[in-house]
C-alpha cells in the first residue's frame, strides 16, 4: 500500500522574513569581523567590496530561488578575501601599495602635476573643488596638494598663507586636555574623577556654587581643561546659577592678583617686577569697582 507524503509549504512572506533575519545576523557578524572604518577612511576597494557584500545580503534575504548555503558561501568568501587583503596590507608595504595604491602629488612647489591628474582621471575643476574644500581658493596659496588613497585631497599652504600659532609668536600656552564628563544623569563617575586628580568634596563644592545641593540634582557635569566645571541641573534656573557663581568669580580674581604679586616678588628683573606690581594694582582697582556687583543677592 502506497502512502503519499505531503510537504509542508512555508508561506513566502514567512520564508522571506526568516531569510532576512538570517541575512541581517550574518551581515552584522561579517561587518564586525571586517572592523570599523569611517566612510572618509574607506579606499575605493573597500567601498566596492562593501557594496557587493550588501547586495549579496539583500539578494539572500528576498530571492527565495537562491539557496541559503550559496548566498552564505558568497558572503563568507568575499569577507575572507577582504580580511586577507587587509592583513596583507598591514604586513607588507609593497602589498599595500598594490592593493590600496599610494598617495599622489597633484600640486608640488605651487605647480600642478598634469600627468598625475591624467593618471587619476581628474579635471582641473575636480582639483579646484578639492582645494576649495580645504579653504585654498587661490592656487598661488598652495605649496603642495596630495590625493590620498581614500580620495580626499590634503593641502599644505605656503608659509605666508598659513595660520599663525602660539609658537610662531612666542607665546606659551598651558597644556590642554579634552573635557571629561564626571556626572551623567545624576550619577557620579568616581573613577574618572579620581583619574583627573579631583575629589568628591571639591566637585560638590563646585556644583553647589552653581545651584545644586547634591550630585543627584545634576543632569550633566563636565570638567573642562581650565578646571572650570560645566553644570546642567534637572531644574534649570539660570538666574539662580548666575548669582551663586558671582562670589566664585571674585575669589578667582583675587587669586589671580595674588599669583601676579608672587611672580613679582620672585623675579629679579627690575622692569618686570615693576610691570607685575603695576598689573596687580590695576587688577585690585578693578576688583574694587566690580565687587559690589559680585555680592549674592
Amino acid at each position: 500500500m502506497d502512502y503519499e507524503t505531503s510537504e509542508v509549504v512555508m508561506p513566502e512572506y514567512v520564508e522571506v522574513a526568516l531569510r532576512a533575519t538570517l541575512s541581517f545576523i550574518v551581515l552584522f557578524t561579517l561587518a564586525r569581523i571586517l572592523g570599523k572604518k569611517q566612510i572618509s577612511q574607506l579606499t575605493f576597494f573597500d567601498y566596492v567590496v562593501g557594496i557587493v557584500i550588501g547586495d549579496m545580503a539583500s539578494t539572500l534575504a528576498i530571492d527565495t530561488k537562491l539557496k541559503i548555503t550559496s548566498g552564505l558561501t558568497g558572503l563568507v568568501v568575499y569577507t575572507l578575501f577582504s580580511v586577507i587583503l587587509a592583513y596583507g596590507a598591514i604586513k607588507s608595504f609593497k602589498f599595500r601599495d598594490l592593493v590600496e595604491s599610494s598617495p599622489s602629488i597633484l600640486v608640488k612647489n605651487g605647480k600642478i602635476m598634469e600627468k598625475n591628474l591624467l593618471i587619476h582621471k581628474m579635471t582641473y575643476d575636480d582639483l579646484l573643488t578639492g582645494l576649495r574644500g580645504k579653504s585654498a581658493f587661490n592656487l598661488d596659496e598652495v605649496e603642495m596638494a596630495i590625493l590620498e588613497t581614500n580620495g580626499q585631497i590634503s593641502v599644505m599652504k605656503k608659509p605666508e598663507f598659513q595660520s599663525l600659532t602660539a609658537n610662531d609668536i612666542g607665546l606659551t600656552v598651558e597644556e590642554d586636555h579634552a573635557p571629561s564628563l564626571i556626572i551623567i544623569d545624576g550619577v557620579l563617575l568616581p573613577k574618572r574623577l579620581h583619574y583627573l586628580g579631583y575629589t568628591e568634596e571639591w566637585l560638590l563644592s563646585e556644583i553647589k556654587q552653581q545651584g545644586a545641593t547634591k550630585f543627584e540634582d545634576v543632569f550633566l557635569a563636565q570638567i573642562n581643561s581650565d578646571e572650570s566645571v560645566y553644570v546642567d541641573l534637572y531644574k534649570d534656573d539660570e538666574r539662580s546659577q548666575q548669582e551663586k557663581r558671582k562670589p566664585n568669580i571674585a575669589a578667582k580674581l583675587r587669586t589671580m592678583q595674588g599669583e601676579i604679586e608672587r611672580i613679582a616678588y620672585q623675579t629679579k628683573d627690575k622692569n618686570a617686577k615693576k610691570m607685575y606690581f603695576k598689573q596687580s594694582k590695576e587688577l585690585e582697582d578693578m576688583i574694587k569697582k566690580i565687587n559690589p556687583y559680585l555680592k549674592e543677592s
